[in-house]
């Protein structure tokens, strides 16, 4: 390798020591990786541009605006005790609702937008149950993850890969994704009973308290909610049209803030904006350039040529390899920069003989998709729900995180493995 591609690798160590280390808040240290790529040469400025994801953030932004307003007519917290109460207010039966609720949403929206909607609810609950929200929190990026994983739509690295492959359709992700979904989130459920149970009691009287609320009360401004459901359904509605109409989800999303803060008028303009996770977007920026030091020097395609040299070409080695190497990568690296550069390397193989490609496209989408789990900074879901956590006082640490996270990830792996060897491999 080049001296220029050593640097690299040295500013990310780096950074990411820090980051891990949290002794700099996440987005300043971030930042700063990005203009030391930019800086010492390894990156240009218009290189580091172009590596920035404007379709995830717009996104991002466009949802959170929505989401900000939509907060104003009371929906979300009218939500939470709807679901508090078909859960007859027991927290251990809310966290797994709540849990299925999110990986249900997060399949057919995408998963950033599910958890946007989803934590104010959480919040809501837990503060009316004076319970730790973190068991709460954490299931469900681990289950906008899992969900996310199950379509065409879910998740990014699915979007690209279908994207990238033709062949592979809406109906082709549901029917080869979504069984291992389900699995997984059924061995999941369990687990966080049995993890989390104790952590999440409360008292009979707090319980009945909720009982006896009435949800309809929560809803505070119906006027401006029907504003808010019908824009939001427009969305929705374009998510699930946008290959048909030739749009990025950002396009969509951007289209439905600015849409719904035309109807509500100026009034609603700065606490929509204030309502955007400034520092969360910014994180994004700081390592969309921090990565694409490793990508512009060749770093990750040299990690990726080697790995997938080892297998020989061998089907069965060659998709657990991308399986396993997708998990682990996509834990500690955004996964749309690792799939991006996956994409033409799969693609290539099949140039040199490989006869069957489709078992490594989905080795590829599990990996990506579910190895965000591993850690806090592995999947956009995760490092959204950390920055509204920390922005109402309940602040998720890098360590804490992976201590749970890193664990249900191997088991997901795991799981995948077994299930793309019986289904594909034999």
């Amino acid at each position: 390798m080049e001296l220029q591609a050593y640097f690299a690798i040295g500013i990310f160590l780096l950074i990411y020591a820090i980051i891990i280390s949290e002794k700099i808040h996440r987005t300043i240290i971030a930042m700063i990786g990005a203009v030391l790529m930019v800086v010492c040469g390894i990156v240009s400025q218009e290189t580091a541009l172009n590596h920035i994801d404007f379709n995830t953030l717009g996104l991002l932004i466009g949802m959170m605006i929505m989401v900000g307003i939509t907060a104003e007519t009371g929906l979300f917290t009218y939500i939470a005790v709807k679901a508090a109460k078909l859960a007859k207010g027991k927290p251990r039966r809310i966290l797994i609702v709540l849990a299925i609720l999110t990986a249900v949403c997060s399949a057919f929206l995408d998963n950033v937008t599910t958890v946007l909607l989803m934590v104010p609810v959480t919040l809501s609950i837990t503060r009316q149950l004076r319970v730790n929200p973190f068991p709460f929190l954490f299931t469900q990026i681990l289950a906008s993850n899992v969900g996310g994983t199950a379509t065409l739509i879910g998740d990014p690295p699915n979007i690209m890969i279908g994207s990238a492959v033709s062949e592979l359709t809406f109906m082709a992700f549901i029917n080869n994704l979504a069984p291992i979904a389900i699995i997984i989130m059924l061995a999941y459920i369990p687990l966080f009973l049995l993890i989390f149970g104790k952590q999440v009691q409360s008292t009979p009287e707090l319980q009945k308290s909720i009982m006896e609320l009435d949800e309809n009360d929560m809803l505070t401004d119906r006027k401006l909610l029907w504003k808010c459901l019908t824009v939001l359904t427009l969305t929705i509605l374009g998510f699930f049209l946008h290959q048909s109409l030739h749009l990025e989800s950002a396009t969509i999303a951007l289209c439905g803030a600015f849409l719904l803060l035309l109807l509500t008028g100026e009034r609603m303009l700065e606490s929509a904006f204030a309502s955007i996770e400034w520092p969360t977007i910014f994180f994004f920026v700081g390592l969309f350039v921090l990565v694409s030091g490793l990508v512009e020097t060749g770093v990750i395609t040299q990690l990726a040529i080697h790995a997938t040299q080892l297998t020989g070409g061998n089907p069965i080695a060659t998709s657990m390899l991308i399986l396993w190497l997708s998990a682990i990568a996509s834990a500690f690296l955004d996964n749309i920069p690792f799939v991006a550069t996956m994409i033409p390397l799969i693609q290539e193989m099949g140039v040199l003989g490989v006869s069957n490609l489709e078992p490594l496209w989905w080795s590829l989408a599990l990996g990506a998709c579910l190895g965000g789990n591993g850690t806090l900074i592995g999947a956009s879901a995760n490092l959204i729900v950390a920055g509204l956590a920390s922005k109402e006082g309940h602040p998720i640490t890098f360590i804490k995180y992976l201590k749970y996270g890193f664990p249900f990830m191997l088991l997901s792996i795991l799981l995948s493995s077994v299930y793309m060897y019986l289904r594909y491999l034999i």
